[in-house]
């Protein structure tokens, strides 16, 4: 019989094409509904996901015959990793697929923020020219904190060089990774010097509301900040209270706290005031979870699982 994958989310044909190629039967299953996908999933020795769809334990232990699961992106927390470890089940990632997307992302959206350019937009259609108002600020001579310095932040640090600005670098995790272009700081020392943070962690129970009035109060001037790892990550009414006592001077968020689990929508119906806030500054820019996702992210994220797959084979 032959090797069997399960596709519970839609990727790039890439993958599917790939791994056909290499003998496996690839079933594209994306309209499944969790429930189903339980009932079948013994039958898969691969399954590939985005976000929609939670390996937990008992999903798990249900896999009777997986060996991998392959999610297209960074982030690997709707998979639980302990309980897969203990199966023997392999889980890959392709965080290099999209981290140059979400590097160029950052850019944008900072300079946007710092240089009006959407409000600008806006204003310009209606007939309105409002030079003064929409005077900006340089990204020159800033310090910009990233905190976490896996690929993602690793990639923006790197766009980041051409800006002449200096670039601060901490890892709860890491060490040893300053360079001439990039210092590595303290939490501490970060805070204490950053004009811009930039959050590039993954989500996990230590991160959980990272950003919180704590972490603002701890800041000792105010400074900008970025988002486009994971919006619970970020304490939405602790940054509108910091944009209102002017500690958080702008915020680019691509991301949200009230987000779905599949990152496709907003709970409308659950907006809290905090967000309505939000969403009525013009200190703050947005954009709908896309940091990662372009043409070119698309394929990358499904040929670097396919590589990481195959290696294994």
């Amino acid at each position: 019989m032959s090797k069997k994958v399960i596709f519970i989310d839609s990727v790039h044909p890439i993958l599917k094409e790939r791994l056909e190629k290499m003998g496996f039967q690839c079933d594209w299953m994306i309209d499944l509904k969790p429930i189903e996908i339980e009932e079948i999933i013994g039958n898969y020795e691969g399954a590939v996901i985005r976000s929609k769809f939670k390996f937990d334990a008992k999903i798990l232990e249900k896999a009777s015959q997986l060996k991998w699961i392959a999610r297209s992106g960074a982030g690997m927390e709707n998979i639980d990793l302990v309980a897969a470890k203990k199966l023997n089940i392999q889980c890959f990632n392709s965080p290099e697929g999209n981290r140059d997307a979400v590097a160029e992302h950052c850019i944008g959206l900072l300079l946007s923020l710092f240089n009006h350019l959407s409000r600008g937009d806006q204003e310009v259609r209606q007939g309105l020219w409002l030079r003064e108002k929409n005077r900006g600020i340089e990204l020159k001579g800033k310090t910009i904190g990233l905190i976490g310095y896996g690929f993602m932040g690793q990639a923006l640090a790197q766009r980041l060089q051409g800006f002449g600005v200096t670039i601060l670098a901490h890892d709860k995790y890491k060490e040893g990774f300053g360079t001439d272009q990039v210092k590595e700081v303290s939490l501490s020392e970060l805070q204490a010097n950053s004009d811009v943070i930039s959050i590039h962690l993954p989500y996990t129970e230590e991160t959980h509301y990272y950003v919180d009035e704590q972490f603002i109060a701890n800041c000792k001037k105010p400074f900008y900040l970025i988002n486009t790892a994971r919006g619970k990550s970020l304490k939405t009414s602790a940054l509108v209270s910091g944009l209102a006592a002017k500690k958080v001077l702008g915020a680019c968020l691509d991301v949200s706290e009230f987000e779905s689990l599949s990152f496709e929508n907003l709970n409308k119906e659950e907006l809290p005031q905090a967000f309505q806030d939000l969403i009525a500054s013009d200190k703050v820019i947005l954009s709908p979870h896309v940091a990662g996702w372009t043409v070119e992210s698309y394929e990358k994220l499904s040929s670097y699982l396919a590589n990481k797959i195959l290696d294994n084979y």
